[in-house]
């Protein structure tokens, strides 16, 4: 009977431990108590929507594509505490066989929050310091969408928060190699879809 009672009491004790920690954590994250409420890690573009359609100017400009080639504009928020460096790609899950990468940025700044369009193919990256893979055109940067006659492909764009300003990555090396290395710092990723299709 006692030791009922002993395991009853300390059931009654580890939950009301529980409740307590459970209301400092609340009123921890509460805006207003001084602590900061970190949001959702988020990415948004001005040129390309969410579930919309690629605009022609970030379709590829080679072969029967004729688009402008433009990197879309991107800005992300609320990255995770520890970020230290951001990456991004863009990748199609749809193309036959392991899919098709068309962009692969690496070393931009903490500092940084977003990119103008055309980034890529105007300086802005390499003033930044930051480096782009060979994508899967066999051109270094971006290598926009240019899919196949048929069903609109997905178009994945994702930007992480890596612990690292540095992954050893050089200019051009395959974008393989660049998600590889990405993969082994990122701590948080946010990312947005667009659709294709010709």
């Amino acid at each position: 009977m006692r030791v009922r009672c002993l395991v009853v009491s300390l059931a009654s004790s580890w939950r009301h431990r529980t409740l307590a920690v459970g209301a400092m954590l609340v009123l921890f994250a509460a805006p207003g108590t001084g602590a900061r409420a970190d949001g959702a890690f988020t990415l948004t573009s001005a040129t390309v929507r969410a579930g919309g359609t690629m605009q022609n100017a970030q379709v590829f400009d080679q072969n029967d594509c004729k688009g402008g080639n433009r990197s879309p504009q991107l800005t992300w928020r609320d990255a995770p505490a520890g970020t230290r460096g951001f990456a991004i790609t863009m990748f199609d899950e749809d193309a036959p066989g392991r899919g098709w990468w068309h962009w692969a940025v690496a070393g931009l700044p903490a500092t940084v929050d977003s990119l103008p369009e055309n980034a890529s193919s105007s300086g802005f990256l390499q003033k930044l310091g930051a480096v782009e893979a060979r994508n899967d055109f066999d051109t270094v940067g971006y290598g926009g969408p240019c899919p196949p006659p048929g069903k609109p492909h997905r178009y994945i764009i994702t930007v992480y928060a890596l612990n690292s300003a540095d992954l050893r990555l050089a200019q051009g090396r395959p974008a393989l190699m660049f998600d590889h290395e990405i993969g082994t710092a990122t701590i948080g990723s946010a990312r947005l879809v667009v659709n294709y299709g010709r």
